[in-house]
């Protein structure tokens, strides 16, 4: 079977508690061979590096718009000594939130521009989070010449154009399982080329509603990624490990190529 990459895990949330390294054990028994663990405030992007270099896995390091009110004065120098690590091989989770609005608007545009900034300076891909806010994304990613990935995508098809036509990467969760919530994303994912698709399960959030039997816990884990590749070749006409190699390649010249700079 063809092997796969989780490009977003939230492996610190306090869900995997009782069982974190079963969690991985579970994911690698699926032919999972990497995954990228997502970091969203200090502290996290602290535990997700801590919990790369157990498993030997990747991570990032940022604020996520909804805890850009709480980062520190020195929040830039402190995601930067993250970066220093090599397991750290993105700035984020960063980006705007409008939907739920967790921060002021305009501290998370400066936090999140920020960060763009540092993922230029470091060359580094920037890991975006946008929710209801493209036409802000859009005014700060061009002041930004930014390699990245969309976090989790579930805008329409006029932003989808304008990220791609930027050059990002698009990340594809268990949103593309739920035939209520994600008709949407359902239609357009026709229009992601195969070379600019990432795969993620963003567990343990958006568990694939397509998954017979459902797990008791409604939780999701990173084993349950193919379930969101057999959704996508679907939606494709094509099969499952043709978007589970494309998706790995992807992620590997994202991530897992290019050096780090001005560390």
């Amino acid at each position: 079977m063809q092997t796969m990459i989780d490009a977003g895990v939230n492996l610190t949330s306090s869900q995997f508690d009782k069982d974190r390294a079963d969690v991985v054990l579970r994911a690698k028994s699926q032919h999972i061979s990497n995954m990228l663990l997502i970091g969203c405030d200090l502290a996290s992007s602290d535990d997700s590096l801590a919990l790369a270099q157990t498993y030997q896995l990747v991570s990032t390091a940022g604020i996520h718009p909804h805890d850009a009110k709480d980062a520190p004065d020195d929040f830039i120098a402190q995601i930067m000594r993250l970066a220093s690590s090599p397991h750290v091989v993105a700035i984020g989770e960063c980006g705007l939130d409008f939907n739920r609005d967790f921060s002021p608007r305009d501290t998370q545009e400066r936090i999140c521009s920020a960060q763009f900034a540092l993922a230029q300076q470091l060359n580094m891909p920037a890991y975006i989070h946008e929710r209801d806010a493209h036409d802000r994304m859009k005014g700060l990613l061009s002041e930004h010449q930014l390699d990245g990935v969309l976090h989790c995508f579930t805008g329409d098809k006029q932003a989808l154009k304008f990220y791609l036509d930027y050059g990002l990467m698009i990340g594809i969760t268990g949103w593309v399982c739920d035939e209520r919530r994600g008709q949407q994303l359902r239609d357009l994912i026709k229009y992601i080329p195969n070379d600019r698709l990432l795969i993620e399960t963003d567990a343990p959030y958006l568990l694939p509603r397509t998954l017979s039997p459902k797990p008791k816990s409604r939780r999701n884990e990173p084993a349950y990624l193919p379930a969101v590749a057999e959704q996508i070749a679907l939606l494709k006409n094509t099969d499952r490990e043709s978007i589970a190699m494309c998706s790995s390649s992807n992620f590997n010249a994202l991530f897992m190529a290019k050096p780090q700079s001005n560390i």
